[in-house]
């Protein structure tokens, strides 16, 4: 994931797991994984065609939340055959992306901005190529669709919540790697602390990051659990009763964390609902801090699939005022959140699409 440009659609589009067994990865892709749910592919009237982060179809966040919105396309438009490859390794995502080129696909997704420089090179290299990918844009690859979110609207609302939920006075968040579609959300998330602590004359403490400084704590990966688990842990120690860890899969060890304490620790999920994509660990998830990417795909190959232009520019860009980023609701927290507490996030909520409250980041899209 790389830093990103991209301005907002306006009318056109608006604006998760499934375990599925991985494809080969280094090897150019030749047919689609067991399971996907596509069948005569050689017949297709459109291809719908998905490279995957090293987090993988199941890590119950963006790559999960991206093939959810190709299996939701093709029951939205006839022909749409969905397929995708998953990546173990940075190194698998030009052969992997050039695979699908060969296959002949109409559109070619790349799912997060670490895809960014591979995506960059397969695109120029065939620009009658149709490529789309979320949480990048490709300065002036008119053939790459982005598709963004100003995730740091709905983060804001989660650190204020957490800021009202806590009982210790301390809350954390961290990372699985340090860039730009990571570090919004802990932009977000400690501001959201900040508006709390101005609004109330607290001083509940943030660990983990340091926005001023933009410096915090990362597990360099998205798919490690144990990493996730030893850094929920510090922070435990330290005092933090509630944790949003923006890191894929590796978060799920800091809800492992949290499902040991005896109730004293809960955890704000990213991307996809949490109480959906890990049901098993819904007792621990406060709520999650959403990015409707399924939402976004979805319309995005609908409108491939349906004759419509996906031009680089404006692209789409997911906000809370048009649902592509928002809050998930409280679930099995609903009756522990004061009633008060609820309002007061609504209203924030209110302030920032009205325009009232502005939350900035810079990893934010421009």
């Amino acid at each position: 994931m790389r830093p990103v440009r991209g301005n907002r659609l306006v009318a056109l589009l608006a604006a998760g797991g499934l375990t599925l067994a991985a494809a080969a990865c280094s090897d150019a892709p030749d047919e689609t994984p067991a399971g996907s749910g596509s069948s005569g592919a050689a017949t297709a009237a459109y291809k719908a065609c998905m490279v995957t982060d090293t987090g993988g179809i199941d890590d119950k966040s963006f790559n999960a939340s991206a093939w959810a919105g190709l299996q939701a396309a093709k029951t939205q438009a006839s022909g749409v055959d969905p397929k995708y490859v998953a990546s173990t390794a940075e190194a698998d995502y030009e052969p992997n992306l050039r695979g699908f080129v060969t296959q002949k696909c109409n559109f070619i997704l790349s799912v997060g901005g670490l895809m960014g420089d591979a995506t960059k090179n397969v695109a120029a290299q065939n620009s009658s190529q149709q490529f789309g990918i979320v949480d990048s844009a490709i300065e002036g690859a008119t053939n790459v669709y982005p598709m963004q979110f100003a995730t740091q609207e709905a983060a804001f609302l989660a650190g204020y919540l957490a800021a009202g939920y806590s009982k210790s006075g301390k809350v954390a968040t961290f990372g699985g790697r340090k860039i730009p579609p990571v570090t919004i959300f802990m932009d977000g998330f400690a501001d959201g602390v900040a508006q709390y602590n101005k609004a109330k004359g607290k001083d509940v403490k943030i660990l983990g990051w340091d926005k001023a400084a933009q410096n915090g704590s990362f597990a360099e990966d998205f798919a490690s659990p144990a990493k996730g688990k030893a850094l929920a842990s510090t922070f435990v120690a330290q005092g933090a009763d509630v944790i949003m860890p923006v890191a894929g899969g590796t978060g799920l060890g800091a809800a492992e964390v949290a499902k040991g304490s005896s109730g004293k620790v809960s955890i704000i999920w990213v991307d996809q609902d949490g109480c959906k994509a890990a049901a098993q660990d819904c007792d621990v998830f406060l709520t999650t801090v959403v990015k409707n990417i399924t939402d976004a795909v979805e319309k995005a190959v609908v409108a491939g699939a349906t004759g419509q232009p996906l031009t680089a520019t404006p692209g789409y860009l997911g906000t809370l005022e048009n649902n592509g980023v928002s809050l998930a609701p409280y679930n099995q927290f609903d009756s522990k959140v004061d009633q008060t507490l609820k309002d007061e996030v609504e209203k924030l909520k209110a302030d920032i699409v009205a325009g009232t409250i502005k939350v900035e980041s810079p990893s934010a899209p421009a």
